[in-house]
């Protein structure tokens, strides 16, 4: 399950690309738009600023901003920055792994088997899909990106 700080992340991101031509998003219109408490939010805006998706200018017209195209950032990005671990078990996570500890052998584990084919299946959903596809969810398309809505992975 995301955590609610990965929600706050994703909606004010969205917010941001929504309304990329306007001079300048402050903390404060973000917050009451997408309802995400002020303080929250200025962590995970800080968060996003360190690692590049974000830029912010400071004084009285200051804001934040995209520095990374919406269609150069996954979801995964976001989820893994935010949350860190994507699978649902550690022992089939990718950054993340620990063992389990409740098999003799996690090659011959049909627990771990389901699991790390759940994993696969996430990655490539979450992988497939940027913040522009979101973007294009919400009702605004972007006229640049000419991909599907959210994209499925085959089953």
């Amino acid at each position: 399950m995301l955590s609610k700080k990965c929600q706050y992340a994703l909606h004010a991101l969205i917010h941001i690309v929504e309304n990329e031509n306007s001079d300048r998003l402050t903390i404060q219109e973000i917050a009451d738009k997408k309802n995400i408490p002020k303080k929250f939010l200025e962590g995970i805006l800080v968060d996003l600023k360190n690692a590049g998706i974000v830029g912010s200018k400071k004084g009285k017209f200051g804001g934040y901003y995209m520095m990374k195209r919406p269609e150069n950032v996954s979801v995964l990005e976001i989820i893994r920055l935010i949350d860190g671990a994507v699978a649902m078990l550690p022992c089939v996570s990718l950054n993340f792994y620990e063992s389990c500890g409740r098999c003799d052998d996690e090659a011959t584990c049909r627990v771990n088997k389901l699991f790390s084919a759940v994993r696969d299946e996430t990655l490539k959903i979450l992988s497939g899909n940027t913040l522009a596809d979101l973007q294009k969810v919400s009702g605004q398309p972007r006229k640049q990106n000419k991909k599907p809505l959210l994209k499925k992975a085959s089953l």
